[in-house]
């Protein structure tokens, strides 16, 4: 059975899945026959992987890396979405989460950016979450000026004219190479954009993101011919995303070009479409699903094989929350509930410990303090469809 959303109901329930706006009160969560037992199970499993979470900050506040406060953002979200809302109070949170809180609010720089010393837009998005999330009204210079900050990272007059429009990885501290827009880095930009729209939904701003030009740079990431000629015309890469125009990561090592689609991406493409108020039967919307729906995997992250795998269970869970869909057609014609497998896979993976690692290291998932909020955060989102 499929839920069908209507273009608004759609675009704002993708925003909040994100993450829980300040001023929402979470729902209870719905329980399906048979679902019981493991919609528990889910929530001892969350538990566990924030107690981790817990014995893992530093005495500064941070987790991980104080470089990118993105990696501690990711840890006070997982804290802040708990389904059984054991930190939010209407007060202050445990002194461990104001430590956390404390420390993103120090990166704040005088251009409105939060961050350290690089990747000002993926740390800056991040941190803009947090501060909405914890909503105190002496946070909301901040808030504003990294708004404007996000906002004024969209590419335009670029070199490369396929670029325009989308946003990158920032300015600050980065190789040649990561100076241009990205499919992961606009994703993130819009959601924080939108969880600002959902969370001030009656604040005016001059500024705003060229919305157009954002979807524009979506097509162009995107495997269909109908509406990105230059992408690849295999029919088996159809609907999929790549990294950026004219580049992916699933691209062989031989130097040929064949764009192929890859699943975390795909999963971000469907997200930012859905961010920028795409309809559902918008033809780049379904295209993306029937990729996704055709290449379903919970054992690799399609076309990459585990190289971030956790970040595409992650994206895999609020994309699919955020279509409303509670199964999924598979190509052998089954029909697959999708929360109560991806949820069955993550128990499977959690460590004794409470946490989560990847053995393939790319994209930082050797580092089990972004790979346990992935999961945490994966297991929240869940545990609204169980």
């Amino acid at each position: 059975m499929k839920t069908i959303l209507t273009p608004a109901t759609w675009a704002v329930a993708a925003g909040l899945f994100f993450v829980s706006c300040p001023a929402t009160i979470a729902e209870p969560i719905r329980e399906k026959p048979g679902h019981v037992s493991l919609k528990n199970e889910v929530q001892l499993s969350i538990d566990r992987g924030l107690s981790w979470l817990k014995s893992q900050q530093k005495p500064d506040g941070t987790w991980s890396n104080a470089d990118h406060p993105a990696l501690t953002c990711l840890p006070l979200l997982a804290f802040e979405r708990n389904p059984q809302n054991k930190f939010q109070t209407s007060g202050a949170r445990p002194e461990f989460l104001e430590k956390g809180y404390a420390f993103v609010r120090s990166q704040a720089k005088p251009d409105g950016g939060i961050y350290s010393t690089g990747l000002s837009n993926y740390n800056t998005s991040l941190a803009l979450v947090c501060l909405l999330t914890r909503n105190l009204p002496a946070d909301e210079p901040l808030i504003t000026k990294a708004r404007s900050f996000i906002i004024g990272q969209q590419a335009k007059g670029m070199a490369t004219e396929s670029l325009d429009g989308g946003i990158g990885y920032g300015p600050t501290g980065v190789s040649p190479k990561r100076q241009h827009p990205d499919l992961d880095n606009t994703l993130i930009a819009l959601e924080a954009l939108r969880t600002y729209r959902a969370a001030r939904p009656n604040v005016e701003s001059k500024d705003d993101l060229d919305w157009n030009a954002a979807i524009q740079f979506l097509a162009r990431t995107q495997n269909l011919p109908e509406s990105n000629p230059t992408g690849s015309k295999d029919p088996s890469n159809r609907g999929g995303f790549v990294y950026y125009p004219g580049y992916s990561n699933a691209d062989p090592t031989d130097g040929s070009k064949p764009l192929r689609s890859y699943g975390s991406m795909t999963y971000a493409g469907l997200l930012s479409f859905i961010y920028a108020d795409l309809k559902p039967s918008d033809p780049r919307v379904q295209a993306a699903e029937d990729w996704l729906r055709k290449n379903f995997s919970l054992d690799e992250n399609p076309g990459m094989g585990r190289a971030g795998l956790y970040y595409y269970y992650h994206l895999m869970a609020k994309g699919l929350a955020a279509t409303g869909r509670e199964t999924l057609d598979l190509p052998n014609g089954s029909k697959l509930d999708w929360a109560q497998a991806l949820a069955k896979k993550l128990l499977d993976l959690q460590q004794g410990d409470g946490s989560w690692v990847n053995e393939t290291g790319r994209w930082m998932e050797k580092d089990p303090v972004l790979v346990t909020a992935y999961c945490v955060l994966a297991l929240e989102t869940i545990a609204s469809k169980l």
